[in-house]
Formats: C-alpha cells, structure tokens, sequence
C-alpha cells in the first residue's frame, strides 16, 4: 500500500453519531431503564448515563420524564397533554375533568387509545408492564395533586389510578354489559363525585 493511500486510510474519520442515533440510543436505554426500575425509580440522569450521552441531550429530544416516557411506549403528546389540562382549573369540578380526560384519552382517536391500549393490555400479562404502567398513571394523578397538604395524597392518587385502570379494564378488555353499553356522559355522571371525593374532599 502506498504512502498516499495509507494518509488517505488515516485522514477518513468515522462518521459522528447524528441526532437519530442519538435519540435511538436514549430511547432505548430508557427503555431497559423503565422495565428495571419502573417509572417511579427512573431518572433523565441514569438514562443519559446509560446512552453515554449528557442528561442535557436527553432533554433537548424529550422535555421531561413523562414524555420519555410516552415516547418509549408511544403514546402520543396529545394524551399527556388530556392528563395534564385535567388538573388546570378549580378543585370543584376536577373528578369530572380527570374522567373525561381519561375516558376520552383511551376510547378516542386510535392514534391516542391504541397505544394506551396495548399498555394495558401488556399490564396484564407481564409484571414490568403493569408496574410501568401504575407508576405512570399514578405519577400522573400525583403531579396533578401536587401542593396538597393533604397526608393522604399519595393513598388518594392510588385509589383514583385504580378507579380509573380497573373503569378501562372492565370495559375494553373483560368486556362488563353494563360497562360497555354506558356512553361516556353517564360514566362521568356516576363516576366523577366518587373520583371528587377520592381526589379533592371537602374539608368542613
């Protein structure tokens, strides 16, 4: 081999991993990251550190936790975005708001409710998805209450996730008569004071 073909062997870099290699990279590291230590005990720090890349790269692809979350388990923007709008507003009508917002989130368009669907539907089979699951709905409601002084906060989102989970459940996979054929205006009708009172009691 010559020496110019040997400089010019020399002089040809690797190429750089780009942005998608980056963003596949975090994406599945946060994707063991979730199945080990479920939604609660992972962290943007562990995830970069697991995709050798800085927590700051991580954030430049996903704003938060939550949507790297979705995006690991493709759900859309749009549904964090029902979960969230749900805790905006007065705490008289938030049972009501939380409902609907769930409801229409699961049994909307296919793009939102498929992939919650088949959440769901992996809980029920398999331990790191229910966990992954629970812990995102939870820290869902969580996030939403955030503030209270309530010592029972933590207990009040949990009963309201399971609510919510087992609502969903009976409808869309066991399949309840009753369940299935109430529309959504007489879910909420009967459901929301019950979910008003788990999640803002009136203190008299």
């Amino acid at each position: 081999m010559s020496t110019q073909t040997e400089s010019a062997t020399v002089r040809r870099p690797g190429r750089r991993p780009g942005p998608g290699n980056t963003r596949v990279a975090v994406l599945e590291a946060a994707r063991a990251r979730f199945a080990s230590d479920g939604f609660a005990g992972t962290t943007i720090r562990r995830v970069a550190a697991d995709a050798g890349v800085d927590a700051s790269q991580v954030m430049q692809f996903f704003r938060s936790k939550d949507e790297l979350f979705a995006a690991v388990m493709a759900v859309p923007a749009s549904a964090l975005e029902r979960f969230n709008i749900a805790f905006e507003g007065p705490d008289d009508h938030l049972g009501e708001r939380v409902v609907r917002a769930y409801l229409h989130a699961w049994e909307g368009s296919e793009e939102e409710s498929e992939p919650l669907m088949a959440m769901l539907r992996g809980a029920i089979v398999n331990q790191h998805a229910s966990d992954q699951l629970r812990d995102f709905i939870q820290s869902r409601l969580r996030e939403g209450t955030r503030g209270s002084d309530d010592r029972d906060a933590a207990l009040r989102t949990g009963v309201a996730s399971a609510m919510l989970v087992g609502i969903i459940t009976a409808r869309r996979i066991i399949g309840v008569p009753t369940l299935v054929d109430a529309d959504i205006d007489d879910l909420v009708r009967v459901v929301a004071p019950a979910l008003q009172d788990v999640l803002a009691p009136r203190h008299d």
